[in-house]
């Protein structure tokens, strides 16, 4: 459906899409894109891995930054057309950066990024 070159695009399209004041605020965070989840976590569309800025205090330092992964050979097998991956791989970023702000699943669910 799209090369590896075309997917990171999109998942920076998707970033392009989050409202400037909240990118600004997004620290110490790295996106990537991998192929395939966690053999433990089949079908997993992104991952957060983190401290997010919610939890984060004076003791906050010369921390690794958090990662948020995209994983492209799900979203690729869901999606139904071009149109349909766009969309979720932008759902998908926006659910991820969510995170790193704080936001749970639960919340996030109720705003339709679950």
């Amino acid at each position: 459906m799209v090369t590896d070159e075309e997917f990171e695009e999109l998942v920076g399209r998707a970033l392009d899409t989050i409202p400037a004041r909240l990118a600004a605020a997004m620290d110490n965070v790295v996106v990537v894109v991998e192929a395939e989840p966690p053999a433990d976590l089949p079908g997993l569309l992104g991952l957060y891995e983190g401290i997010p800025l919610t939890r984060r205090d004076g003791g906050y330092a010369g921390v690794l930054p958090d990662r948020i992964t995209i994983f492209r050979g799900p979203l690729l097998r869901q999606a139904l057309s071009y149109a349909d991956l766009v969309e979720e791989v932008r759902v998908t970023v926006v659910h991820e950066v969510a995170h790193h702000f704080g936001i749970a699943d639960a919340e996030l669910d109720d705003l339709g990024y679950a």
